[in-house]
C-alpha cells in the first residue's frame, strides 16, 4: 500500500483500523487540466482498503465514485485501463466469487482528492443464493447511505443491454440521482458492435439512464478514455456530494435482491 505523506493540511476522517490518508488542495479553484493531466491524475490511482461488510469501510470526506454492474460486465477492465495499470482492479477467475468493496485513492504526491470503489458484480448464477443475499444487502445500502458517495458507473455488456438485475440497481439509486447524484451507463465492449449497433444501444441506453448519462466505452480500442477522465475529474472536484435520503423511522426496509 503506497505510503501517505503526514505534511497535507487537512486529514480524510477514517474508521478506526483502517489506514489514514489526506486530502489534497492544490488545484480546487484552478482551471480544468488538460486531458494529459487528466489521465496521469488516474493514474495515480493506488489500493486503499478491502471491506467485506458496509461497517468495515473507513468514513471518508473525498468524493467517491462506484463502479458497478453484473459478472462478465468488464467492469476490472475498465478500471484498469482508466488508471493505465494492468492489476489495480482484481478480476477473480471465477465470476461473482469476489464479493468484497475494493476502494482505490487518487491524487498526486501522495494526497488524495478522490476514492474509487470497485463493487463486486452481480448476477452471476453459480453463486449461492444466501451469498448472493448478504451481498445485495451490502451493496444495497453501501448505495442509499454512503454520504461520500458522488457518482455511479454502472457498467453494461451492450450486447445484453440493461438487465432486470441492472434495473433493479437503477431503482435503488434514483432517489439519489434525484437529488444530485451523477450517474452513467457505460456501455463497454463496444468494439464488439458495428458502428449501427454501437448507435442503436447508445440510443437505448440514454433513454434509460433516468436523469444521467451514456457513453460508449472498449478497453481495446481505446474508446471512452477521455470523457471518462474528463468525467471522473468533474464529479469529484465539483461542489457537493448528493445528499442521502434518511430512513423512514420504521427502518426495516431491504434493498430488492440482485439475483
Amino acid at each position: 500500500m503506497t505510503q501517505v505523506k503526514n505534511t497535507a493540511p487537512a486529514p480524510i476522517t477514517t474508521s478506526p483500523g483502517t489506514p489514514s490518508v489526506h486530502v489534497s488542495g492544490e488545484g480546487q479553484d484552478a482551471a480544468p487540466p488538460d486531458i494529459k493531466s487528466l489521465h496521469g491524475w488516474l493514474h495515480t490511482a493506488r489500493f486503499l482498503t478491502t471491506a467485506p461488510q458496509l461497517e468495515h469501510l473507513p468514513t471518508l470526506d473525498v468524493p467517491e465514485v462506484a463502479f458497478v454492474g453484473r459478472s462478465n460486465a468488464g467492469k476490472s477492465t475498465c478500471i484498469n485501463t482508466l488508471t493505465q495499470q494492468k492489476r489495480l482492479a482484481f478480476a477473480s477467475k471465477t465470476p461473482g466469487r469476489t464479493q468484497s468493496i475494493n476502494l482505490f485513492s487518487l491524487g498526486k504526491q501522495g494526497q488524495t482528492d478522490a476514492v474509487l470503489a470497485d463493487l463486486p458484480g452481480y448476477g452471476y448464477a453459480a453463486v449461492p443464493r444466501e451469498a448472493k443475499l448478504r451481498w445485495q444487502r451490502v451493496m444495497g445500502n453501501y448505495l442509499m447511505t454512503r454520504e461520500n458517495l458522488k457518482a455511479v458507473v454502472l457498467l453494461c455488456d451492450p450486447r445484453l443491454g440493461l438487465t432486470e438485475l441492472d434495473e433493479i440497481l437503477l431503482d435503488v439509486i434514483r432517489p439519489r440521482v434525484q437529488s444530485g447524484l451523477k450517474f452513467v451507463i457505460l456501455l463497454t465492449k463496444s468494439d464488439k458492435l458495428t458502428r449501427a449497433e454501437a448507435n442503436k444501444a447508445l440510443s437505448i441506453a440514454k433513454l434509460q439512464c433516468g436523469g444521467g448519462e451514456a457513453r460508449l466505452f472498449s478497453a481495446l480500442k481505446k474508446q471512452g478514455l477521455d470523457e471518462m477522465a474528463r468525467l471522473l475529474w468533474d464529479w469529484t472536484h465539483g461542489e457537493t456530494v448528493a445528499p442521502v435520503e434518511q430512513p423512514d423511522a420504521a427502518g426495516d426496509d431491504e434493498p430488492p435482491a440482485l439475483d
